[in-house]
């Protein structure tokens, strides 16, 4: 017979093997569920969990990334890049006010930022006091005066970094710089023209932290230190730029001008030394100037040369063989083409002047005398001139807002026997300064269109080039030959005619005045005028060829002879002295030293008058 307790045993037992086995079974589908989760994991979002962890491991270093430095040919900063703050006020974060504190936080911080923003007291603590979650206090903070509020540990203050665009010079170069708006963006000249030179392409590192947010030397990349140093190199030299602004000033003040304008051309590569309008503004503070200063007027606004084309005429016609060097024509003062009345400036008082050679026609500035040049050459024929020495288009000049020149249809151009005559004497068609002094520079440089240009390129820390833009060829428009000719009679023109104002003794100079009435709504304004003289330095071997224009300028004695020419004359002076180029004629030089008293009772005769000291009388508008 069974012991009475074996059923109770066993069912235990079949119980205990039941747990047993659901156990094991739990335990297996676990292991099966952490290796599918293990493969999923491994697997199927690697990729992902990857990209989250190097997202959480890696962060992207900000640094400060300025524009390129812009500097003239002689590595003086005419516009540069400084990290500055903006601070802002949190109030929600101010520090909370003790029971035994007379000061409100406010009060604290107004008293404490008042010496270091150059602000009161109470007009910091009404901005400080607004009742909103963030307040901009101040802005374009020096790094100095930032570091002065970060020491101060005040709580509820935030300095952000930005970047802001300092222009030393001022306004010596603004309307060849131009400036940036408050995003960093170009506006104007070379700040819009070069943005893609002038921004730097460093790129945005990436590094790796530990937990704690500490950088690990180990996963730092190559060449994070390394940067973009160079900058951005101009033809211009702010010595001969800050010459021309200040001669012109004077002259415009003198004259009451409407405005005005000086460049300087190197006839070698088209490089301009010098390019300065006024009136101008401070790129500093370009928000406070009128808009109409950030156009540069010229690269962007036209108007009819006058008689400083005349010299382009005479080489076309040469060129041509319509005329010879020694040709004499003959100049009775005043013409009627076509119906209207062509006169020379000084008809009124000197009538018919009689024959006269080209280089004299020129000396003279005869209108009448040009008149009979280009009537020796076919219209088509001297059309297609004009043309091929690039009027009515652009110079390619690397500054915005160019405007291509104008010059009447063909069609009208030869039905019409006034439109070549007013075209020889340098109306009728209109262009900008800039194109004006590249054609001069033709006649400088053997017969070679050049494109004027500002920018040099860009140059490392050691000054060493590091990057040039590549210029069009240039293009041999005439013989050196006929330039070379037409340069000798613009030297006598200095030398014996309306441009003597210009001379330097001792210096060869060629050149021509200029004195054009101004066109508006289709007929020419008797009381408005402008004025140039464009001269071309040293007349034996041109490297240099300034012009300047005078828009407007006031008087009876408003001349291109009186107003441009002794402009030009002082640049050329400066270049005299900046290059250090002696005279091609020294004894000139020599004859206008003051004599020495004698030492003997009876004095000496006085010197002689230098030829500078008498000038012609003044021209008068061409009609």
């Amino acid at each position: 017979m069974l012991p009475s307790f074996l059923p109770r045993d066993v069912a235990t037992i079949n119980l205990f093997k039941r747990r047993t086995v659901l156990i094991w079974l739990i335990l297996a589908l676990a292991m099966v569920g952490l290796i599918v989760r293990l493969v999923y994991l491994q697997v199927v979002v690697s990729p992902d969990l990857l990209e989250k962890a190097r997202r959480q491991q890696m962060f992207t270093l900000r640094p400060f990334i300025p524009r390129r430095t812009i500097t003239d040919r002689k590595g003086e900063i005419l516009a540069i890049d400084r990290p500055v703050y903006t601070l802002f006020a949190h109030p929600q974060l101010y520090k909370k006010s003790k029971p035994d504190q007379v000061q409100s936080p406010a009060e604290v911080m107004a008293a404490k930022l008042a010496p270091i923003l150059n602000r009161s007291a109470d007009e910091l603590l009404k901005v400080l006091s607004r009742d909103t979650t963030s307040i901009q206090v101040e802005y374009w903070l020096s790094e100095e005066n930032a570091d002065r509020i970060y020491n101060l540990r005040l709580e509820g203050l935030d300095l952000v970094q930005q970047r802001r665009r300092l222009y030393p010079q001022q306004d010596l170069a603004a309307e060849l710089i131009g400036y940036v708006n408050v995003d960093h963006l170009g506006q104007a000249g070379l700040e819009r023209s070069q943005e893609k030179l002038l921004e730097r392409t460093d790129q945005k590192p990436e590094v790796a932290q530990d937990g704690a947010g500490k950088l690990i030397p180990t996963r730092i990349p190559v060449g994070m230190i390394r940067s973009d140093r160079t900058s951005l190199q101009m033809t211009i030299d702010t010595r001969i730029q800050r010459t021309a602004r200040q001669v012109l000033k004077q002259q415009m003040v003198k004259f009451s001008a409407k405005r005005g304008a000086v460049l300087v051309m190197d006839v070698r590569d088209g490089g301009l030394l010098s390019f300065v309008t006024e009136p101008t503004y401070d790129p500093n503070n370009y928000y406070n100037s009128d808009v109409k200063l950030f156009k540069n007027w010229a690269v962007s606004d036209l108007y009819e040369p006058g008689s400083t084309f005349k010299p382009i005429n005479v080489a076309i016609a040469l060129e041509t063989g319509a005329i010879q060097p020694d040709t004499v024509l003959n100049d009775e003062g005043s013409l009627i083409i076509g119906g209207w009345p062509v006169a020379n400036f000084d008809y009124d008082q000197v009538g018919a002047v009689g024959p006269l050679s080209i280089s004299q026609i020129l000396e003279r500035s005869s209108n009448v005398g040009m008149v009979h040049i280009i009537q020796r050459m076919k219209p088509s024929i001297y059309y297609g001139w004009l043309e091929r020495i690039g009027l009515g288009d652009t110079t390619g000049i690397d500054l915005p807002a160019e405007a291509a020149s104008t010059l009447k249809p063909q069609e009208q151009f030869m039905e019409y026997v006034i439109e070549p005559a007013t075209t020889a004497f340098g109306q009728g068609f209109s262009l900008t300064p800039v194109q004006l002094i590249q054609l001069e520079a033709m006649l400088a440089n053997g017969g070679k269109l050049m494109t004027p240009h500002v920018v040099k390129g860009l140059i490392n820390e050691e000054g060493e080039e590091y990057f040039q833009p590549k210029l069009p060829t240039p293009r041999q428009v005439i013989s050196s030959a006929t330039a070379q000719r037409v340069i000798e009679m613009m030297t006598n023109v200095v030398e014996k005619g309306t441009g003597k104002p210009a001379r330097i003794p001792g210096y060869r100079i060629a050149g021509k005045t200029g004195t054009a009435q101004k066109s508006s709504n289709g007929s020419y304004d008797a009381s408005g005028k402008i004025t140039s003289f464009v001269g071309i330095f040293p007349a034996n071997e041109p490297r240099y060829v300034v012009l300047a224009v005078i828009d407007e300028p006031i008087g009876s004695d408003a001349f291109g002879s009186t107003v441009a020419a002794p402009i030009v004359k002082t640049v050329i002076e400066d270049i005299i002295v900046s290059e250090g180029i002696p005279p091609s004629h020294p004894e000139e030089v020599l004859s206008q030293v003051p004599t020495l008293p004698d030492p003997s009772p009876t004095p000496s005769p006085t010197s002689t008058p230098s030829a500078t000291s008498t000038p012609l009388p003044p021209n008068k508008p061409n009609p």
